[in-house]
């Protein structure tokens, strides 16, 4: 028979899709076909007024991960529902809770007979979902699938959600992973938290450490975030920010703070040229503007010589700041990079044999 296994979290940006390519590609090499869908869609370029939505469903996450597995259009699973406010409007108005015909549909296919390995990503959290019929707790029970979750670690705290999961889930969650942990405390963690967690019936079958680059965003994700104009450098939108630098200090201490930071997102009024010009000379993949003012063209100059985005927003610098906040580690893993560093983290952090193992697939 074939196996399903569903990739959850307590909380959105968990990490679920890292770990599905990471899986995907260990159970490829192992010989095993591997199928991937989302059931509910999460990342679809979408509005009422483009139209009604597409027979095929294919998510945007899902399409990413087919192209980087380089899996064929049948290896794709269409979602049966777009998470989104107008689908939300329409499923109260309707007022039904189940997923509807499409997932008997979905439980046929998934039991072909053969050795395909599905995976499928639930929706962000325990309870995501429920409107639609697709919450993880129902994929579970519906398909009769294992889970494993993915869930970000900040210290003890972080138990109680799994605990919950555990109540909700039974025997279906067959464990954990932990993910984004200081890469300080990895190996403390594996010494002296997992063995407890093991012992409240939380198999823990890996402990990923925290990646600046996974929880990068690219500067034209910034431009869109933040409204901004491009003066310069529009064809370089792709480069990734990984911290953020503020340029509010005296251009002394600013060149020496710089140095030490890397990919940086620098925001600095607009008013303020010599802050400008040491960041340039630094590692910064875009220069941020605020307040009144045009920079002048010498400044310019310098950006497009260098290759450094400069962007122009109308915010204040606090807002400014807020919103790229915000935006690290709340966007999809849609870049080839990321790709192949979660190949790595997975392969490195997981004890994938035993999480196989679990599943009873040959690793």
């Amino acid at each position: 028979m074939g196996s399903t296994l569903l990739i959850g979290s307590c909380e959105p940006f968990s990490g679920k899709s890292a770990l599905v390519l990471g899986l995907a590609r260990q159970l490829a090499a192992a010989g095993h076909a591997v199928r991937f869908g989302k059931p509910l869609a999460t990342s679809l370029d979408w509005t009422p007024e483009a139209g009604p939505l597409p027979d095929l469903l294919i998510d945007d996450d899902v399409r990413f991960i087919g192209t980087t597995l380089g899996l064929t259009e049948d290896q794709l699973i269409p979602s049966l529902h777009l998470l989104a406010p107008a689908t939300a409007d329409q499923r109260l108005e309707a007022g039904t809770l189940d997923a509807g015909e499409g997932f008997a549909r979905l439980q046929e296919q998934l039991k072909a007979v053969d050795s395909t390995v599905t995976l499928l990503e639930a929706a962000g959290s325990l309870h995501e979902g429920l409107l639609y019929g697709l919450s993880l707790g129902q994929l579970a029970q519906g398909l009769d699938a294992s889970v494993v979750l993915v869930h970000l670690w900040q210290d003890s705290r972080s138990v109680d959600a799994l605990l919950a999961a555990r109540d909700q889930l039974g025997e279906r969650l067959a464990g954990i992973v932990l993910n984004a942990v200081t890469p300080d405390e990895v190996e403390t963690l594996q010494r002296h938290v997992v063995p407890e967690l093991e012992s409240l019936g939380l198999a823990v079958f890996g402990v990923m450490p925290r990646s600046p680059l996974l929880r990068s965003v690219t500067v034209g994700e910034l431009v869109r975030r933040l409204d901004a104009r491009v003066i310069c450098c529009e064809e370089r939108l792709e480069l990734l920010v990984e911290t953020l630098s503020i340029g509010a200090m005296n251009v002394n201490s600013a060149m020496e703070f710089f140095r030490r930071r890397r990919n940086m997102a620098v925001v600095t009024g607009a008013d303020r040229t010599d802050i400008q010009l040491a960041a340039l000379e630094a590692s910064t993949q875009c220069l941020i503007l605020t307040g009144a003012g045009e920079p002048l063209p010498q400044l310019i100059s310098r950006a497009d010589e260098l290759e450094v985005p400069l962007l122009k927003v109308e915010r204040d610098t606090l807002a400014t700041v807020e919103v790229i906040e915000q935006a690290f580690g709340h966007v999809r893993l849609h870049e080839a990079v990321k790709a192949t560093y979660a190949f790595r983290l997975v392969e490195e952090h997981c004890q994938l044999e035993r999480l196989f193992a679990a599943l009873g697939l040959a690793a």
